[in-house]
């Protein structure tokens, strides 16, 4: 169980058991006394009250009023919130929109310099528009939950990828092809991509992407997609 797991883990069953000892800390979260310690201390410093009492019978106590002050988000994650809001101003008539840029604008805020930096690279690959009316939906499937990591890595590091990819007849094939942009037509969401065999650009339906994987080593440069003028960068369009 990696660091940040295993906080949420502590901080889960103390609200659930109300008071714990650290050895029941520690058999909860399969770690050492140690460990757990270095865990609080650094819960009290994210925010988190957290009690200590003493004695038989006492044990570590977290304030049911406590809550979390710092962020513990990753850029994927915060990329995954962003676009999320971005794809619901494409639809329009959305209510509490403003509110929720509002909130995702004090998170952008709080990360630290170098993943902020991270942030706005992965934001100037996603751009948007509306489904044109003629377009099917009625085969979307359910996207690979790998697709958002493994795109994040590639787009930062400019590496290729491969996936396997299975087209509108039903042909499956492997795809090897440099990642240039995300493109969100919703609730069509694609991969824009340069494909070296092919010498062009293809768009890839990310619900039928699977087995995304990034090759270490094959790095490309960026190239100008020409999108059509329906379709806005996220930065245009959301703030």
């Amino acid at each position: 169980m990696n660091i940040r797991l295993r906080q949420d883990a502590i901080v889960r069953h103390l609200r659930r058991n109300g008071t714990s000892t650290i050895a029941e800390l520690a058999q909860e979260v399969e770690a050492s006394r140690r460990t757990v310690l270095r865990d609080i201390s650094a819960l009290r410093d994210e925010g988190f009250v957290i009690n200590a009492e003493p004695g038989r019978g006492g044990g570590l106590q977290l304030d049911p009023s406590s809550v979390q002050t710092t962020v513990r988000l990753s850029v994927a994650e915060v990329f995954a919130l962003l676009i999320s809001v971005a794809s619901m101003y494409a639809i329009g008539g959305v209510p509490f929109l403003g509110l929720a840029d509002v909130g995702l604008a004090k998170i952008e805020k709080s990360l630290p310099s170098d993943k902020l930096r991270d942030l706005r690279r992965l934001l100037d690959c996603l751009y948007i528009s509306k489904l044109a009316p003629q377009v099917g939906i009625a085969d979307m499937g359910e996207m690979d939950p790998m697709l958002l990591p493994t795109f994040e890595t590639a787009f930062l590091q400019q590496l290729r990828l491969r996936f396997e990819y299975c087209d509108a007849k039903g042909v499956e094939s492997m795809r090897y092809v440099e990642p240039q942009a995300m493109l969100i037509l919703p609730p069509l969401w694609y991969l824009v991509a340069w494909d070296p065999t092919r010498e062009g650009f293809r768009h890839f339906r990310m619900d039928r992407i699977r087995s995304p994987e990034f090759v270490e080593g094959t790095t490309f440069l960026r190239r100008h997609v020409p999108f059509e003028d329906h379709v806005s960068p996220l930065r245009n369009l959301a703030r």
